[in-house]
């Protein structure tokens, strides 16, 4: 086994595997619940807009983040160098708990539920309806995919990188087909979008829309990812920033068209609720086989968020563990397919474990609420860095860009910590169970020094 990763990633590459981290189970399932929380199609829209600027404003803050710190890792290299190794920490404990593991649970559930929806005789035909209850199918499809995708990276980065390219560009082909053949030949109407009622700003209204922006940061979530593979990216400091801007502006720009096909396919009370939402867009807009096609596409479609996922968290880590801050083992690098093969493991057996436990919905809530933490410090270290003059490499609209990103994000998570008490407070204490850990590890590196 060796410790060092090598650098063999190009522009084209990384920015695949962005696009393909931020394009996934958000933007195919969370829509019907956004309708469900907002009732109102306009609203919707605009916190898809508004979603989109904070992500572009965090890209900018993290391009600059990734040319100052081009390691593996992403923001718990940042947050360890920039503020303390504690708080580092407790930003990579949670991407092992939540940051990673629950997005791949997420996208594996959501794979799942696709294909389940294009193939609803599946299970009758495997002969185990009398022995799984439909949901627990659901969850063994889940499972098998993760696990599958975990073997596949585990083999190597090249041979990942490239299955990624592949998946990547037959998703936007995908989306893009969808916004304009939907848009143009589709059964719909733009009256969808006038709501039944006007949005109300009182407190109640204002805790969905908090809560809905969170969901939307969730589909949004990814477009930091570059910097979690920095140490494996060639010309790191032009590459990251690049890579983080390119695709989080077409992520955003096919995002606002996706959702308008939605919102014309789908009457805004049909809508509410309802997970699958692409196959029934297309159902409605084509009819029952393209749905069927489409769905079968769409759950393949996120295979691709899936396996960026898996090749993004081991990375964390192995970083860490590489800083003496978690187990040795998750440190070694396989001599021949020169990935972090226990540490992909690790993050397989953690998704499981999330896959088994709670409702899609709830996975979603504790996942968006973990996610939106640690960027917001992360950012402020943009501006802690500008103001020590550390900056290698600055990217334009400082301290704007920063300000706009902590400020909407921070009111984001206080508004759905109102709507979601419970879930938050999990994810709040998923953070705060890092701490003993962290200690514990300190005091072992201590002894073996």
């Amino acid at each position: 086994m060796q410790k060092k990763l090598e650098r063999r990633l190009g522009l084209f590459s990384v920015t695949n595997i962005v696009i393909a981290n931020i394009i996934g189970a958000g933007i195919f399932t969370t829509t019907g619940y956004l309708m469900g929380f907002l009732q109102n199609p306009v609203m919707m829209l605009v916190l898809w807009g508004i979603g989109g600027a904070v992500a572009f404003c965090g890209a900018l803050s993290f391009g600059e983040l990734g040319a100052a710190f081009p390691e593996a890792g992403g923001e718990y290299v940042f947050i360890s160098k920039i503020y303390s190794p504690l708080l580092g920490f407790l930003s990579g404990w949670l991407s092992l708990i939540v940051g990673f593991s629950a997005p791949i649970a997420a996208s594996a559930i959501g794979f799942s539920k696709y294909f389940v929806w294009a193939f609803p005789q599946l299970q009758n035909l495997l002969m185990l309806s009398d022995i799984l209850s439909p949901e627990n199918f659901s969850r063994c499809l889940a499972i098998i995919v993760i696990i599958g995708f975990s073997l596949i990276h585990a083999r190597g980065i090249v041979l990942g990188s490239r299955i990624q390219n592949v998946l990547t560009l037959l998703k936007i082909l995908l989306v893009l087909g969808l916004i304009i053949v939907g848009l143009s030949l589709g059964k719909g109407d733009m009256e969808n979008l006038h709501p039944a009622q006007p949005f109300q700003f009182d407190f109640a209204n204002w805790k969905s829309a908090g809560l809905s922006l969170m969901f939307i940061m969730f589909a949004y979530s990814g477009w930091n990812s570059a910097t979690y593979i920095g140490s494996e990216i060639k010309e790191p400091r032009k590459v990251i920033p690049r890579s983080l801007l390119i695709s989080t502006l077409i992520v955003t720009i096919l995002y606002l068209l996706l959702n308008l096909f939605f919102v014309y396919a789908v009457p805004a009370a049909q809508m509410r609720n309802e997970p699958e939402i692409g196959g029934l867009a297309v159902g409605l807009a084509f009819g029952p086989t393209a749905e069927t096609i489409i769905s079968l596409l769409i759950s393949f479609a996120l295979f691709s968020s899936l396996s960026a996922f898996i090749i993004l968290g081991p990375r964390v880590y192995y970083k860490m563990a590489s800083d003496g801050l978690f187990f040795e083992s998750i440190a070694r690098i396989s001599r021949k397919s020169k990935v972090p093969v226990n540490a992909i493991f690790l993050q397989a057996v953690i998704a499981v474990i999330l896959v088994l436990s709670g409702t899609f919905e709830q996975i979603l809530t504790y996942m968006g609420f973990s996610l939106g933490i640690f960027p917001i410090i992360a950012v402020a270290g943009t501006i802690k860095l500008r103001k020590m003059k550390t900056t290698t490499y600055r990217l334009p609209g400082y301290p704007f860009v920063q300000v706009f990103f902590i400020v909407v994000s921070f009111t984001m998570l206080v508004l759905a910590y109102f709507e979601r008490p419970v879930e938050s407070s999990i994810a709040v204490l998923t953070a705060l169970s890092g701490i003993p850990v962290f200690f514990w590890f300190k005091k072992k590196s201590a002894k073996h020094s």
